[in-house]
């Protein structure tokens, strides 16, 4: 079996490569349930979490499978890691394995591997849905995930032009600093109205439980990019931005039981089940519509999806086998 590090899983994958993958990923299809959320009770200290999040790929007829291949992703939530240990409060293994013999293949690093096939699912939703002359990001959050968000929309968009907003002015600009080698001009702002005011997508990355963007921000032809908001009481967006933007969300079960700036308006009667377009299997097979006119507001919500870890995983073993 191989290891495979973080710094492996940087020097192997790429955009728009992965995004690619993806593409195809989401058009074959795979087996991906809900993540299995187990609470662990610790006593006096604050209650962790322990995900599993299992895929595998099927023979079915008429579908061109890759592999075999299964494997999951076991995530550890630890919330007071930080001010406990100085740690991370999320840690992340992957394991892939060969459904042929069922022998494992790979372990790598599940955080790395998260980054890069979360900003890449964006990338492939801005691939069908953002506006083909888009040219300013606006980045809303600047923690571990910004960095391959703006990769990842950049390369499948001619992004020349980045904006980033953080709660912490000064995170932002490091950020900032260290996007400077990508060659786009790069600049922070404390005024995030004006800056989703002039915006071509907006992409947001954040653990907020309350709405950053306003819908009445928005211009005419703008694509929002929702990353962050992972619960179903978490969003980032208010109603004004459901009400005027067409959804699409990663997938269907995640997007209607666990996306809270999806499942929150839909309680609320705002918005209705049939008021989001597709997901992306839908996108990628070529059964959703897509943007009706260069004015529509595009909104693409996701939480994440155990298939576009599994076809990440192959790709970086793939890369990794041939050195």
């Amino acid at each position: 079996m191989d290891m495979i590090d973080a710094k492996r899983v940087d020097a192997l994958l790429s955009y728009p490569a992965l995004i690619d993958v993806l593409n195809k990923g989401f058009r074959q299809g795979a087996v991906s349930p809900l993540r299995h959320h187990h609470q662990i009770n610790r006593g006096s200290l604050a209650e962790a979490t322990l995900l599993l999040m299992p895929a595998w790929t099927e023979a079915t007829p008429g579908t061109e499978i890759a592999g075999p291949f299964a494997g999951v992703k076991l995530v550890t939530v630890t919330p007071d890691n930080g001010p406990r240990h100085s740690l991370p409060a999320i840690a992340a293994l992957y394991l892939l394995i060969g459904t042929d013999t069922g022998l494992p293949l790979a372990l790598i690093d599940g955080a790395k591997l998260t980054v890069w096939r979360t900003a890449g699912a964006s990338g492939l939703a801005a691939r069908y849905l953002a506006r083909e002359d888009s040219e300013h990001l606006l980045m809303v959050g600047a923690g571990a995930l910004a960095p391959y968000l703006i990769r990842a929309h950049a390369s499948v968009r001619p992004i020349k032009r980045v904006t980033i907003w953080n709660r912490t002015p000064e995170t932002a600009q490091t950020l900032a600093d260290a996007m400077k080698e990508t060659g786009l001009d790069i600049s922070v702002t404390d005024d995030l109205a004006a800056a989703a005011g002039t915006a071509d997508i907006i992409s947001t990355a954040t653990i907020s439980h309350d709405p950053v963007i306003e819908g009445d921000w928005l211009k005419p032809g703008t694509h929002i990019d929702c990353v962050g908001a992972f619960r179903p009481v978490m969003r980032e967006t208010d109603d004004a931005v459901v009400r005027r933007a067409r959804i699409w969300v990663d997938t269907m079960a995640g997007g209607l039981n666990e996306a809270g700036d999806v499942v929150i308006p839909l309680q609320a009667g705002v918005i209705q089940e049939s008021d989001i377009q597709g997901d992306l299997f839908d996108l990628a097979a070529g059964r959703a519509p897509l943007r009706n006119s260069a004015d529509d507001i595009t909104m693409f919500k996701s939480v994440g999806a155990s298939i576009e870890d599994l076809f990440a995983a192959i790709a970086t073993y793939e890369a990794h086998s041939k050195g």
